[in-house]
């Protein structure tokens, strides 16, 4: 019989992929492929490093944090970009705290900051080579989307800049423009990144099997697993091992470093700062313990 915790933890994956499928925004629609779509981790994917430091540093340059603040962003940058992998108990540790610093905000404020820092902070970030393998899924007429446990809003400004079809992140109640404090289902992490990409292949008629996904992290592996064409980009040990062993297509761009700017129109939203907010804040938490 599986544990009751077990069984909570599962329904908690499941809340937050079906709230990130609910609230995605479709592009137009490419017509020649309708049925097959790409699924991209963002992080150490299709981003050097992490989107929610990135996003602090710049409101750490708006005086929204402390210097203080940013050095705990800088050490858990540091030490994810040794890792290769996200740390989801300090982000999941800092929720309750983070949602309740957002609680009343302006949703029109943030939504400027989330746009003004992508183009300042983050566009210089992206891996040319994981852009390019998106662009050709694009070319080839299939849908691309972004998939994080980033705030959706951040993860749609991204997605928008380079071009794709549209973002499943971490979803951040609003209410008559303002944030509520609290989140729609939970973090789209690890399995629930799968249960996302399962709600919007239902919505949108997409035939898994014929889908691709590209992550870099063995986190990541409920969604890699859950289509037919599994990649992993810029991998952490475990994944590659995994890769090799399995005949996945691994694809590393970290020796060029080779970037791309990117400054195409596009639209943020409301839920940006709760990520930015709630790494910092299970980052003071976890060293002052």
């Amino acid at each position: 019989m599986r544990r009751f915790w077990q069984r909570d933890k599962d329904a908690d994956h499941k809340s937050a992929g079906e709230a990130a499928a609910a609230a995605a925004e479709l592009g137009p629609l490419p017509a020649p492929d309708p049925a097959a779509a790409a699924f991209f981790d963002v992080d150490n994917t299709m981003m050097r490093g992490a989107s929610i430091y990135y996003f602090a540093r710049g409101l750490a340059a708006r005086k929204l944090f402390t210097m203080r603040d940013l050095a705990m962003f800088a050490w858990g940058q540091a030490a994810f970009r040794l890792r290769g992998t996200e740390n989801s108990e300090h982000i999941g540790s800092a929720k309750e705290a983070a949602l309740a610093f957002v609680a009343g905000q302006k949703v029109a404020q943030i939504v400027k900051l989330s746009e003004e820092i992508y183009d300042e902070v983050m566009a210089d970030r992206i891996w040319h080579g994981t852009r390019t393998l998106a662009l050709q899924h694009l070319d080839a007429g299939q849908q691309v989307w972004l998939v994080t446990a980033t705030p959706v809003e951040v993860a749609r400004t991204i997605a928008h800049r380079l071009g794709l079809t549209g973002a499943l992140g971490t979803v951040a109640e609003t209410r008559e423009g303002l944030y509520t404090g609290r989140l729609v289902g939970n973090l789209l992490h690890g399995p629930a990144k799968a249960e996302a990409v399962r709600a919007l292949a239902q919505r949108e008629g997409l035939d898994l099997a014929r889908c691709s996904a590209y992550s870099d992290s063995i986190n990541d592996l409920p969604m890699l697993t859950v289509v037919g064409h599994p990649h992993a980009v810029n991998p952490d040990a475990e994944l590659r091992a995994h890769a090799k062993d399995h005949g996945w297509p691994i694809h590393d761009f970290r020796t060029g470093r080779k970037v791309t700017m990117v400054a195409l129109p596009a639209a943020a939203g409301a839920g940006a700062l709760a990520g930015g907010v709630a790494a910092g804040m299970a980052l003071r938490r976890h060293y002052r313990t």
